[in-house]
């Protein structure tokens, strides 16, 4: 059977979308290729979120062309995922090589299309319809994680939605994935139970606005939201160490939820709480749908239940008519929210999404300058609360070999930082205590001496 190459850019939904694509073409006969120079089929994952992610999809599928030209006459190359969705047969009209364009709601039909170009029943595929259903076939999952195909995968996603309802003012998103659309509880189980049998002891729940999961479908229990009612019951799985979710949105964060770190030890003390901005005008524009001081009750609230709560986020800068100000408001936020990590974007106007209508937009090198500042605020503001750690013993669960340096081994923290120790095959899925002794850029490397080995 012929060998594909999958190449993902994007979030973490991304990644999950390809790795179920990648188990649903094993599961047929294909292989799977580690790179384009040596597979058949190249397909490549898109994201739409920024211009710049889109640029670079289709320059990288230029060049695969280009080289094929010339060695590789018989490859066939396609596009997945939200620019598949959102530009459809004008990626074939700029690239006329292309075999196959399949949108967000369609990545479980990629085989069955394969099948049939390289069968010679059907010459090119442009398939970006809706289909219903379609938010329960992203299930299948390599024995390996991508990148560790040394070893059994530790940890894994699971994307229990799919959608958002939100309409951000800034975001494609609500175009490329449609509206929100859930998994069963059970179907959710199910998968997340078959997975702790073959040796997953962290699950990382996902959706595009993962804590609108069921609202409309399950009503509250005893306060509880569908949400928590749906970590309760992977909570109650045996086996499993960890649980995670991302992206939540912050509206999300209701009392049900805070409530459910404090009292559901498997719910790790990490969240996500994706900002955007420091200023309320800039939040109002964006349609964000809370106020800067209404955010920072949420991380109080979190803080209070698990004082050692792990705090991300993703920042925007440059959003049109940013004065520096607001901008200012976004640094201060900043400070003092005092996050671990946070994401900084500069923005980027997308097409049909009000924001690109609006005046007063940057000039780029005003973004950029911004984006620097910013990036220089988040990283010295993490650097001080990594080093916090040394010095001190930290629980991590083993993942595998570190992926810069496969000669180490590296592990999770329950609060989210990567730690980087010189471990072992036989400490791949030990949740274990390691001193640490060193920091590095949003990285722990900890001591040669393990101070604690064994299950926790």
């Amino acid at each position: 059977m012929p060998s594909v190459y999958i190449k993902t850019y994007g979030c973490q939904m991304n990644e999950r979308d390809s790795e179920a694509v990648a188990a649903q073409l094993v599961a047929k006969g294909y292989s799977l290729a580690a790179s384009e120079m040596g597979a058949d089929v190249v397909l490549i994952n898109t994201c739409s979120v920024r211009d710049f992610a889109e640029q670079k999809a289709v320059a990288r599928m230029e060049n695969v062309i280009g080289q094929a030209r010339q060695k590789r006459p018989n490859q066939r190359f396609g596009f997945l995922g939200c620019m598949a969705q959102s530009r459809g047969q004008k990626l074939i009209d700029r690239l006329p090589d292309v075999d196959l364009v399949l949108g967000t709601q369609k990545f479980h039909r990629t085989a069955e299309y394969l099948d049939d170009l390289l069968a010679g029943r059907r010459s090119q595929v442009v398939d970006i319809g809706d289909e219903p259903g379609s938010q329960a076939t992203i299930r299948e999952h390599l024995p390996a994680a991508p990148g560790n195909a040394g070893g059994a995968r530790v940890t894994a996603f699971v994307s229990i939605m799919q959608g958002c309802n939100q309409h951000c003012t800034f975001c494609i998103v609500p175009f490329t994935r449609g509206e929100e659309r859930s998994r069963t509880i059970q179907d959710i189980l199910s998968e997340c139970r078959e997975l702790v049998t073959k040796g997953v002891r962290e699950i990382t729940l996902l959706g595009q606005i993962v804590t609108s999961f069921g609202r409309r479908d399950y009503p509250e229990k005893e306060g509880r939201g569908a949400f928590v009612q749906l970590i309760e019951a992977v909570h109650a799985i045996d086996g499993l160490d960890r649980i995670r979710f991302t992206s939540p949105h912050p509206k999300g964060y209701g009392r049900d939820l805070i409530e459910a770190f404090g009292r559901l030890p498997k719910l790790v003390e990490n969240a996500h709480l994706p900002v955007q901005s420091g200023s309320d005008r800039i939040l109002k524009l964006m349609h964000r749908g809370y106020t800067r001081a209404g955010y920072l009750r949420i991380i109080s609230d979190l803080r209070a239940v698990r004082s050692e709560m792990g705090v991300s986020t993703d920042f925007i800068v440059g959003f049109p008519g940013e004065t520096e100000a607001d901008f200012a408001d976004t640094v201060s936020l900043c400070r003092e929210v005092a996050y671990d990590m946070a994401y900084v974007f500069k923005y980027s106007p997308r097409k049909d999404t009000p924001a690109a209508s609006l005046p007063d937009a940057l000039p780029e090198e005003v973004i950029e300058e911004r984006h620097q500042r910013l990036l220089a605020i988040v990283n010295e503001i993490g650097r001080k609360r990594y080093e916090r750690f040394v010095g001190h013993s930290v629980e991590i669960l083993v993942e595998g070999p570190s992926r810069k340096n496969p000669l180490r081994y590296e592990g999770r923290t329950r609060c989210n930082k990567i730690v980087v120790f010189p471990g072992g095959e036989r400490h791949r899925g030990q949740v274990m205590s390691v001193n640490v002794e060193r920091v590095g850029t949003f990285t722990l490397y900890a001591d040669p001496a393990v101070i604690g080995l064994g299950l926790a």
